[in-house]
């Protein structure tokens, strides 16, 4: 990860109750007319994903306001363990509920890996949403209907989360990541655990989509394969491929500043 802008302040989290009684924590940095919504991905938060890439740097540099949800079961946000309460569906709602609570009439959204799948689901029901940025994921939203699993096994992946001790994780490389990774972050990995056996399975319309769409990815990234595949079935989106894997991809100079010129200001049309 590598930008060359000043860290900015941290906002303290707000947080939303929603429907089934867990709270969702968003940080909302003020600026310019409708905000760019952020969700992360998987394992990390608003600041690991958005704060320390230079992304919300970059944001408020070019005068927009930014709301930065944490997803549940991550970060400042509410954890229950149940695989029940969890899946990317059920992210999209909580992220609609933070932008209902706002009172926002319409709104740019960004989200990477987890978080790409939680936007392609919300900006295929909730048409406020303007311009569209997913990053981390290809095909497989297409073919699979979210994370490729063909790539990181999710129940090798929960098992990993799940196990007392980390030595003990062997075999899949791109599982041991997230494991220590996870405890790297200091999270819940038994949330995290259900998360990983709850992801979204079964069509997504993505021609339902009317914002904007870019999609953002790594040429090297094993996770999002064949992104063509993915800006192909959302009507008049771009494709833009940047150098490195799933995480090296932000330590492309490029990956910040492409995000704020393709969402531009928030009075741009």
């Amino acid at each position: 990860m590598c930008w060359d802008r000043e860290v900015p302040a941290i906002p303290e989290p707000t947080t939303v109750v929603v429907d089934d009684g867990v709270e969702i924590a968003y940080r909302h940095w003020p600026g310019e007319g409708m905000p760019v919504v952020l969700q992360h991905g998987f394992v990390v938060d608003t600041y690991v994903n958005w704060v320390a890439t230079g992304v919300v740097p970059a944001l408020l540099g070019a005068g927009r306001a930014v709301v930065g949800v944490d997803a549940r079961g991550h970060g400042r946000s509410g954890k229950p363990h149940e695989p029940a309460a969890y899946g990317e569906a059920r992210m999209s709602r909580d992220l609609q509920a933070v932008v209902d609570h706002l009172g926002v009439g319409a709104y740019d959204l960004v989200g990477y890996s987890m978080g790409g799948v939680v936007a392609v689901l919300t900006a295929a029901v909730d048409h406020r949403v303007r311009r569209l940025v997913v990053g981390g994921v290809g095909s497989a939203v297409v073919e699979l209907g979210g994370v490729d699993t063909r790539a990181l096994d999710r129940e090798l992946l929960a098992g990993a989360l799940a196990a007392d001790d980390a030595a003990t994780v062997t075999g899949d490389a791109a599982v041991l990541a997230f494991r220590r990774l996870a405890d790297a972050v200091g999270a819940d990995r038994r949330a995290l655990a259900a998360q990983a056996r709850s992801v979204h399975r079964g069509p997504v319309d993505l021609a339902a989509i009317t914002a904007q769409t870019l999609v953002l990815v790594g040429d090297a990234d094993p996770l999002a394969a064949r992104p063509q595949v993915l800006a192909a079935a959302i009507p008049g989106a771009r494709l833009e491929l940047l150098r490195g894997d799933h995480v090296g991809v932000f330590g492309d100079r490029r990956f910040a500043p492409a995000i704020a010129a393709f969402v531009g200001r928030a009075t741009d049309g």
